[in-house]
């Protein structure tokens, strides 16, 4: 297997320290100091643009940063999912690549996975909740959620 290269080895090791609490506590020290050093500089032009600029250049890097470890995690993610998919025989292997698909190919795949978990629920897979509708349309969210029941804690008890 090929060693990733310098910028994935970089950006995974960025996100995994700017994510560290200690990375929290620098920030915080940092942004104490510039308030603290504030009457020093008599709250100047000059002393609100370091802050500023500081923080946009850290916020500008830190997305390319995040971006690339998100990309390679999603990447892992799918192609572990497509190897289950890949090895269970009753899988469908049309889900293989379903990622790279159109949006309208993904809501007719979400419409016919609906029905067939509205069909298990009928079936015994899930108990159906008491007011759900089963012939509502699938991604119609208001349809398929059951009508609320009254709690019969008072508010004031809520906070327990």
């Amino acid at each position: 297997m090929k060693s990733p290269g310098w910028f994935t080895r970089f950006s995974g090791r960025a996100a995994h320290n700017t994510g560290h609490p200690a990375a929290f506590f620098i920030a915080v020290t940092v942004v104490a100091v510039w308030a603290i050093t504030g009457p020093l500089f008599k709250y100047s032009d000059t002393w609100q643009l370091v802050i500023n600029t500081g923080t946009t250049i850290i916020t500008f890097l830190m997305v390319f940063l995040i971006q690339n470890t998100q990309n390679r995690d999603s990447a892992a993610i799918h192609l572990k999912l497509d190897e289950l998919i890949r090895v269970n025989k009753q899988a469908h292997n049309s889900l293989l690549d379903l990622e790279e698909v159109d949006e309208e190919m993904l809501v007719k795949m979400r419409d016919r996975y609906g029905k067939l978990a509205a069909k298990a629920r009928v079936e015994g897979g899930r108990p159906v909740l008491e007011g759900e509708n089963l012939d509502a349309d699938p991604n119609d969210k208001d349809a398929q959620k059951p009508k609320a029941r009254r709690s019969r804690v008072r508010s004031a008890d809520r906070s327990r």
